[in-house]
């Protein structure tokens, strides 16, 4: 799943500095929620996740097949000093 996501938007957001770390999914209250986690060498502040959130809504709009049906789509950053 985290390859296919990969594939799909790194060349779009690597202009601002952030990749795709990891695509899952899992249960959230009863809901499927697709989670795409983005990650950085440099830290990723709110305008860079809000702006890269903005690139990627459009590509997974033209892609909805790899939602995998999913009711919600999280996009958000790593934290540093996760590995």
């Amino acid at each position: 799943m985290k390859e296919r996501i990969a594939e799909l938007v790194n060349s779009s957001i690597k202009e601002l500095n952030v990749f795709v770390d990891d695509a899952f999914t899992e249960e959230v209250e009863g809901k499927k929620v697709f989670n795409i986690v983005l990650d950085s060498e440099e830290v990723i502040d709110l305008n860079k996740i809000t702006e890269a959130s903005r690139i990627i809504n459009k590509i997974i709009d033209e892609n909805l097949e790899v939602l995998d049906d999913a009711d919600e789509l999280d996009i958000y950053s790593k934290e540093k000093g996760d590995n």
